[in-house]
């Protein structure tokens, strides 16, 4: 069943050996979301974490990237079943469960994007299903191994426990989420301070010895590919009109003295 948001390509482009670029959204408009599939991101991070989105919003940001070959990510406001549950509803390519510290919360996360017998995920497809035109047996097939499973590691009690975390079954990926790593650590936003960056080397290596896709938001540069990142959100909505409208500040000024 080819799905309808565009995770067999952003795996293709992976398994290929590619990285995969995405951008942060956090503003309400789904023409963000539509946007940033035209202009050749392989994925968004819609950021309902920090992001003040209802639920409907999200699923018209997921919605927008269908047309495109965009795949729609969602990171979840917290590893909790009944905040999970409504968004898988949506039918994203994958969710980010943030702040996953033990081997339990990550058997918790995965059982929470799972149907029975597997996990415990809550049945009301709508969408997924293709509203009902996908016959059930072949829906519930396709949902074994969908939405991608990612978990957030950006504390130091997870780090100290990425052994146990790493054997959990059904993890998809792992993001690394380098900001709030730092700050456990008494460094907040330092994420290049030497012993930062060396709990981050160590995680990659990490991961990369279990076989796991390995994926963070930060920037693009020769320490990112050292590291073995496999998919990066480089970018985001509100950063991206930020630094666009000071350089057109900056050139205006210039000209105009």
């Amino acid at each position: 069943m080819d799905s309808i948001n565009n995770l067999e390509k952003f795996l293709a482009k992976i398994h290929s050996g590619q990285t995969c670029l995405g951008m942060v959204v956090s503003l309400s408009d789904s023409t963000v979301s539509e946007l940033a599939g035209d202009i050749g991101f392989d994925f968004t991070w819609i950021d309902a974490e920090h992001g003040p989105f209802t639920i409907d919003q999200i699923k018209q940001h997921i919605m927008a990237c269908r047309g495109t070959d965009c795949a729609p990510f969602v990171r979840v406001p917290w590893n909790e079943h009944g905040i999970i549950k409504p968004v898988l509803d949506l039918a994203p390519a994958g969710v980010i469960i943030p702040m996953i510290c033990t081997a339990e919360q990550a058997r918790y996360a995965v059982a929470a994007c799972k149907y029975p017998p597997i996990g415990n995920r809550g049945c009301g497809v709508r969408r997924g299903s293709r509203y009902g035109s996908i016959p059930w047996d072949e829906y519930e097939e396709a949902a074994k191994h969908t939405p991608f499973i990612i978990l957030q590691i950006e504390h130091i009690e997870a780090v100290r426990n990425l052994d146990e975390i790493l054997e959990v079954p059904g993890i998809d990926s792992i993001c690394i989420g380098p900001c709030d790593l730092s700050g456990t650590m008494g460094k907040l936003t330092k994420t290049t301070d030497p012993e930062v960056a060396a709990v981050i080397d160590e995680i990659a290596a990490q991961v990369h010895r279990k076989g796991i896709i390995l994926g963070t938001a930060d920037a693009v540069d020769a320490k990112a590919r050292e590291r073995g990142m496999q998919w990066i959100a480089c970018a985001g909505d509100w950063g991206g009109i930020a630094s666009a409208g000071r350089a057109a500040i900056k050139h205006a000024r210039q000209v105009f003295g």
